[in-house]
């Protein structure tokens, strides 16, 4: 059996525009000025407390916690109006659904997310029961750190030369490299190419139909002599 986990935020969804504009919110709130669109989609991945303490980190008296707390208001808030939706990537339902309907391999979710935000977020693409294990910043350490992926391999039985993580930041390559799993980067999400294979992606792929074979070579060449 093999495991491919994936994230969400940039892998499966696009949620640049909910992100930056619950962002905006949140900066809005404590009359401070909110980074470039660049840098606030350069911790997409991180938990909210990794991620605030990132973006403020250097300035005085930064209010974390306020921040996190206006950010979940807000995107909470947003995810209900309908001029903000958070779409799956071209090509993600079909692969998601294709893989789950076979009998060789489970898939997983490993995101920054609450298990609130990414359980919502998949029901409504109606993927939610495609997953058999979804780890998010409730359940383990936040990215890079690999304790998402060990949870996710230890629920479903998986060791770690028959896992995939498939992601779109250096978080990711960066927590696959560090469970010892296979790292499968993907070109359109909010890191560079380049920073992908910096931070140790084996492969990055340029699309889904690729990601799906890149994942059957995987499958193939792990299977008994």
């Amino acid at each position: 059996m093999k495991l491919i986990i994936f994230d969400c935020d940039g892998t499966l969804v696009d949620s640049q525009l909910m992100i930056c504009a619950a962002m905006q919110r949140a900066y809005d709130a404590h009359e401070i000025v909110c980074p470039p669109r660049e840098r606030v989609l350069s911790i997409v991945g991180l938990s909210l407390r990794e991620a605030f303490d990132t973006l403020g980190a250097g300035v005085s008296n930064f209010p974390v916690d306020g921040m996190i707390e206006r950010y979940k208001e807000a995107f909470f808030e947003l995810r209900h109006s309908p001029e903000h939706q958070e779409p799956l990537y071209p090509g993600a339902r079909e692969v998601v659904l294709d893989l789950s309907a076979r009998a060789d391999c489970l898939l997983g979710v490993a995101t920054g997310k609450s298990q609130r935000g990414v359980r919502a977020i998949l029901t409504h693409h109606e993927l939610l029961t495609c997953f058999a294990t979804i780890k998010t910043a409730d359940d383990a350490p936040s990215k890079p750190h690999p304790g998402m992926i060990f949870e996710a391999m230890r629920e479903a039985g998986v060791e770690p030369q028959d896992t995939i993580m498939v992601g779109d930041t250096t978080y990711d390559m960066e927590m696959a490299r560090a469970a010892g799993v296979h790292a499968i980067g993907v070109n359109w999400g909010y890191h560079p190419v380049a920073q992908l294979e910096q931070s140790g992606a084996h492969e990055v792929v340029s699309g889904f139909p690729e990601l799906a074979r890149r994942i059957d070579a995987f499958m193939v060449a792990r299977e008994p002599a």
